[in-house]
């Protein structure tokens, strides 16, 4: 019997699928939230299996106060998932400095806050596993959406390093990366109108904001089948590294590295004609 540490409880996301997954296998689960109102009923059909706790991920009193009584409850933390995070839409040039920061406060400065919070018992008693919730974005960066992608790209280094810093711990680290699933983080489009300082890039930030709203509901991703999977990963005797969820996401994955692969090879010369000659 494992315990579950989940941020970003929202019904109908990932953290909720997260949820359900882990109590279908016999686990326990601390699933945390914004609104932890929002999740009453769903913890009541648990009972003592469920811990739902207040969090606001920016707030490293919070975290920590909230890892604290997730260890009180159940004696530690076994499998940490950093699920909490939204995006932010706009040109690279033009976004608004507050929502640039608050990309980075809430998907990247937070995430790495919560492992500084749940690592120690994780070392102390040399087992654990953690789940980064990275992107597709954050394997190729998606117009529109270049600070998320940005930020994506930021927790897949930190997420990388992090592997080779824990293993000596027992430690297993997974880089979990989406494409469109059918969450509520679509939803909020349509309440948020376009703010875009440089009218250059209007028609293109508001096609995206259409598309958006456009696919609200139709994503093909399921958000319980992709947790499904990632815990049949985790379950394996050798867990990947990094699963990409979604067949848009694969799509889109492969063809990003194998159009790189393929611009590498053809530049070989230039990147080995860097060096120094041999014997130089």
């Amino acid at each position: 019997m494992r315990t579950w540490f989940i941020t970003g409880g929202t019904p109908g996301g990932f953290g909720m699928a997260y949820a359900d997954v882990a109590l279908e296998d016999g686990d326990n689960v601390v699933l945390t939230a914004r609104r932890p109102g929002l999740l009453e009923e769903w913890a009541r059909e648990h009972g003592d299996k469920v811990l739902v706790l207040p969090l606001d991920v920016t707030d490293a009193r919070q975290i920590r106060e909230a890892v604290a009584a997730a260890e009180e409850r159940f004696g530690g933390i076994d499998v940490l998932v950093n699920n909490a995070g939204r995006g932010w839409y706009g040109s690279v040039e033009g976004m608004a400095d507050e929502d640039v920061r608050k990309t980075f406060e809430l998907n990247f400065f937070a995430v790495a806050e919560v492992l500084r919070a749940v690592l120690p018992g994780m070392r102390a008693r040399r087992s654990g596993t953690v789940v980064n919730m990275s992107s597709i974005a954050g394997l190729r960066g998606v117009t529109g959406f270049g600070y998320y992608s940005a930020v994506k790209f930021a927790v897949e280094g930190l997420t990388e390093a992090l592997r080779e810093e824990v293993a000596p711990f027992g430690i297993k680290v997974l880089a979990v990366e989406p494409g469109a699933f059918r969450t509520r983080a679509y939803t909020g489009f349509s309440d948020e109108p376009v703010q875009e300082s440089v009218d250059a890039y209007l028609p293109l930030i508001e096609s995206v904001r259409t598309f958006m709203i456009g696919q609200d509901g139709r994503q093909a991703g399921d958000p319980y089948r992709g947790a499904r999977a990632v815990v049949a990963a985790l379950n394996e005797d050798d867990p990947p590294h990094r699963l990409v969820l979604g067949a848009d996401g694969y799509a889109a994955v492969t063809g990003k590295l194998e159009s790189m692969l393929g611009e590498l090879r053809a530049h070989e010369a230039a990147s080995r004609g860097a060096d120094f000659p041999s014997g130089g």
